[in-house]
Parts: structure tokens; sequence; C-alpha cells
């Protein structure tokens, strides 16, 4: 049986762990947290560049940063994940895809200044199998096909293929596409589904010239994906 000292002194323990836990994330912030949906989901979002400023915690969706009294993201750290950010509320405008990791400013999470903030966030659904992607030259399911499984491509015209994507099918896994060779330029999504035109995925071209997986550590074991180095 449990004396009163005991239970007084692990309820001290636990609020020198929180209060250390808090610490960590920067003192003298104001933390605003998103109603839970997934536990396993946990990004944390500044208002100024390298994790200074306001902070909230996000494990849900959020359409707009500035209904929960931010005006914009300009540092992230994404905790469990992964998620996609868009430069305007309500899942407008440019995306990123956000893996595990920390992102100090806007060139951590593009190659291409638009926008040095974010002010919309969603979890990735993430599909727990081995990937594999169509990829069709134009609307519809028509034209020239390339099939990738299991592998990441820095260049689709490497690989004998155009870079023009009219439609796509997502059979397992998922996978982000990008307007140029080399990882570069804008960023689509592509979760597990059909996208029969170039404007469902959020093209306004059907321009794409390479592809990637999204693996999280929390779901495919292999790891996460990383950027070669020269």
């Amino acid at each position: 049986m449990s004396s009163g000292g005991d239970k007084k002194a692990a309820s001290q323990t636990d609020g020198k762990a929180a209060q250390t836990k808090k610490s960590d994330m920067g003192m003298g912030m104001m933390a605003y947290k998103v109603k839970h949906i997934l536990t396993d989901i946990q990004m944390y979002v500044f208002d100024q560049e390298n994790f200074q400023g306001r902070m909230i915690e996000i494990n849900a969706e959020c359409m707009n940063v500035c209904e929960m009294g931010m005006d914009r993201v300009r540092s992230l750290r994404v905790e469990c994940g992964p998620f996609v950010g868009w430069e305007q509320m309500n899942f407008c405008g440019e995306m990123y895809i956000l893996e595990k990791g920390d992102y100090p400013r806007w060139d951590s999470w593009s190659n291409c200044q638009k926008n040095d903030y974010l002010l919309s966030f969603r979890p990735v659904r993430m599909d727990p199998e081995k990937h594999k992607i169509c990829l069709y030259e134009v609307g519809d399911f028509k034209g020239r096909k390339m099939e990738i499984m299991d592998d990441d491509v820095p260049s689709l015209y490497s690989y004998g293929f155009t870079d023009r994507v009219g439609s796509i099918i997502v059979s397992c896994g998922t996978w982000v596409g990008y307007q140029y060779p080399g990882y570069r330029g804008s960023q689509y999504l592509l979760e597990k589904g059909d996208y029969r035109h170039f404007n469902e995925y959020g093209a306004r071209c059907p321009q794409m010239q390479s592809m990637r997986r999204i693996r999280d550590m929390q779901w495919h074991p292999h790891g996460c994906y990383t950027m070669a180095t020269k």
C-alpha cells in the first residue's frame, strides 16, 4: 500500500519532468494545443524563424492558424508525422511535405521562395504497405504509362518517360511528386487513390519530373527518405 508521502513524491517527480519537457521547447512562449485526434501525430509550429516566438502544438487538421491566435508559421518541428503544409489557409496554394525533423525557416521546407510562411496543415494519410504508383501521360489514365515500385526516381525523363503526368493511380504507399528533376519545384502529395486529372493532385499544369516515396519510421521499418549528399 502506498503512503501519502509516496504519492506526493511521485507527483513532484512528474511535475519536474513536465517542466523539463516544456523548457526544451523554449522558455517564455505561450503554447496552445489543438484538440487530439490522432495521438501518434505531433508537430510544433512557431511564428518566428529558428523556433522563436509564439508556439502552437498541432496533432490534427488545422485549416487556419490565424484562428488559434497566430498570424503565420515561420518555423516548425515535426516530432511525429508526416504532415503537409500550405502557404494559404484552407489547404490552398503551394503545398510542402513535412517529415520528421526541424524546419528553422522557409528554405528548409522549400527550394524556391514564394512565401516565407505557412498557414494551414493536416497529417498525411500514410499507407503502411509497399509502394506502387502508375503514371500516365494524359488524363483519364491514357497515353504512355510508367509504373514505379518501391523506388525513388530523381528524373522521369532519364527513365524513358516524359515530363508530363496527366493522371495517376496510387495502388499502395504514399508519394510526393515534384515539378522539376532532382526533387525540386512545386510539390504534389499523392496519397492512395486515383487522380484522373492533374488538377486533382493540386497542379496547375501536368508538368512533373521526379517522384519519391514518403517513408516514416512509424510506418516503414526501412526508415525515412534522406537526400543523397554530393
